[in-house]
């Protein structure tokens, strides 16, 4: 759930963990130790959640833990934008969490650092989104357990696109042509985040190609690529793209504030911008970049993980399956009161009433037609070179082939490191 009010919370942007967890240091600082249950017979565990923007999501964790009745469950509330690095410094400690949500990352599974969760999800793992499990499986292994899915989208003003003649764009070149006669001397015509980093995995999916292939291999420099990041480029230097936002994309503020007529941003910010535009508000996937491409939903998310290197590792899988296996009131909860979010669980989905009609109704169709999650073979590092491929060429008029050759190297060093 990226920060809905969010000036505390980083989670919807692709975190920038320093997956080598290469950097030391303790969080004694860091969150609050308030979700102690107080009255547990048991282990005392400690959860790292992130600082998640929207209203209600700190007290709700901390409810759940307290009415966990076998083990002390403390909730570490990380607040600021540095989650991953302080949580992957703490877990090079003694004070490590003993449980914690992040994203599925293979780099993870091969340091040992995350414990295998198969037993507690098997039983259950056919009422799961079948995608989630793929996403956090290695090796017929399952590590994590996925607490909501986030699609995200473009949100944009109906008023402003009758006012201007423009309809939804159903190529990457329409939205830049629905951008120019959208802006405004107050009004800039889409806003993709104020580095544009959270449209470049949608982009390369819409231009028909992918992160890696099937058997581990870049799959996503095409000529299609090219294309789509040339067409940014164009966009970018039109003077139609709202760039230096107070708050960054997965905030609904620029849509909300009138600084914009389309944002890309995440289910999760549905309720605040519903509630500031009412009917005035509409979706649409990122639009296809050529003729091969097809329209791409990219389908964030967070998980929650076992530390096997901690010093409770039974109690942690079992407070896990009890919360995030068990306890369907509780993901229900956690999926559509703070914010919308999809539940991973099938039967969840199939029984949320406030995601069944209306808006979030045709966000959960999006998500199911062009919906695309995350490879977990496809790493932090990775996900960093292709975002220096937007600086590169997009925010600056680099040769997109050159800047798409720069990225390989690095994200071949890195599936070198890997897979052999």
């Amino acid at each position: 759930m990226p920060a809905m009010s969010n000036s505390n919370w980083d989670r919807r942007t692709v975190l920038r963990a320093a997956m080598g967890l290469t950097a030391a240091g303790g969080l004694a600082a860091c969150g609050g130790n308030t979700g102690r249950n107080g009255g547990g017979s048991g282990d005392a565990l400690v959860q790292y959640f992130h600082a998640y923007g929207e209203a209600g999501t700190e007290q709700a964790v901390k409810r759940y833990a307290k009415a966990y009745d076998k083990a002390d469950v403390a909730t570490q509330w990380i607040t600021g934008d540095n989650f991953e690095n302080k949580l992957f410094s703490a877990l090079l400690t003694d004070k490590a969490p003993d449980l914690f949500e992040f994203h599925p990352q293979i780099q993870l599974v091969h340091s040992g650092q995350v414990a295998d969760l198969t037993d507690i999800v098997e039983p259950v793992k056919d009422d799961f989104n079948q995608a989630d499990i793929a996403s956090h499986t290695v090796d017929g292994k399952i590590y994590g357990v996925r607490m909501i899915d986030d699609p995200q989208f473009f949100f944009y003003r109906k008023s402003l696109f009758d006012k201007a003649g423009v309809g939804v764009p159903a190529t990457l070149d329409e939205l830049v042509e629905a951008a120019a006669r959208l802006t405004t001397d107050k009004v800039k015509g889409v806003f993709l985040g104020n580095e544009l980093h959270a449209i470049i995995r949608p982009m390369i999916w819409a231009a028909g190609a992918d992160t890696l292939d099937d058997r581990n291999r870049i799959a996503y420099h095409t000529d299609g690529v090219k294309e789509g990041l040339v067409t940014l480029r164009r966009l970018f230097t039109s003077g139609d793209l709202l760039l230096g936002a107070p708050a960054d994309f997965w905030d609904p503020s620029a849509l909300n504030q009138g600084l914009c007529a389309m944002q890309w941003c995440g289910m999760w910010a549905m309720p605040q911008m519903q509630e500031a535009l009412g009917d005035d508000l509409g979706i649409f996937p990122f639009p296809k970049v050529t003729g091969d491409g097809k329209p791409a939903v990219y389908n964030g998310g967070w998980s929650m993980f076992v530390n096997a290197k901690g010093k409770n590792v039974d109690a942690a899988k079992e407070y896990v399956k009890w919360l995030w296996i068990d306890q369907k009131e509780y993901q229900e909860d956690w999926a559509t009161s703070y914010g919308f979010h999809i539940p991973p669980r099938t039967s969840i989905a199939e029984s949320a009433d406030k995601l069944k009609s209306g808006l979030p109704g045709e966000g959960v169709r999006l998500f199911n037609e062009f919906g695309h999650f995350d490879n977990i073979g496809f790493t932090q590092a990775m996900i960093d070179a292709t975002e220096d491929v937007i600086a590169d060429c997009v925010r600056q008029d680099g040769d997109p082939e050159a800047a798409l050759d720069k990225c390989d190297r690095k994200v071949d060093r890195e599936l070198e490191k890997l897979f052999g």
